[in-house]
């Protein structure tokens, strides 16, 4: 377990605009999946380099994270639970086509998350809003 916790996956990354699917356990999000229980909705921007630098510092707000990618379109963040030192890694991929930020968060260990990725997602989406807002 301590060696899958250190170790980023090697399905991460965005192929043609989506990201690797989601797992069977129920310790994962994304906008990409038709899953009803894993479904959240992709985040609206109006400006891609707008949305960077909200990105930028609502995870700054969020704490317990480090952007260990940022290619363009493409960001992976990695989080760490305070407590457990579990990481999750988030993938965020800004599509200039639909002007939506397309979201995934998975637990890299364990079964459930007991809704951690959820609850990031709503927490992020929320301050994401906030911000675009400010332009």
């Amino acid at each position: 377990m301590v060696y899958k916790n250190n170790t980023t996956p090697s399905y991460l990354g965005v192929n043609d605009g989506q990201f690797a699917p989601m797992p069977t356990t129920p310790n994962a999000v994304s906008t990409q999946t038709s899953d009803a229980e894993k479904k959240v909705e992709p985040l609206i921007f109006s400006d891609k380099s707008h949305a960077k630098n909200s990105v930028v510092m609502v995870l700054d707000k969020m704490g317990n994270n480090e952007i260990v990618e940022d290619s363009g379109d493409y960001m992976h963040v990695v989080f760490t639970t305070p407590t457990m030192k579990y990481r999750d890694d988030l993938e965020l991929y800004f599509d200039a086509d639909s002007n939506t930020l397309q979201y995934r968060s998975q637990s890299r260990t364990g079964y459930s998350d007991k809704g951690l990725n959820r609850n990031r997602y709503s927490e992020f989406s929320q301050r994401f809003a906030e911000a675009e807002s400010q332009k």
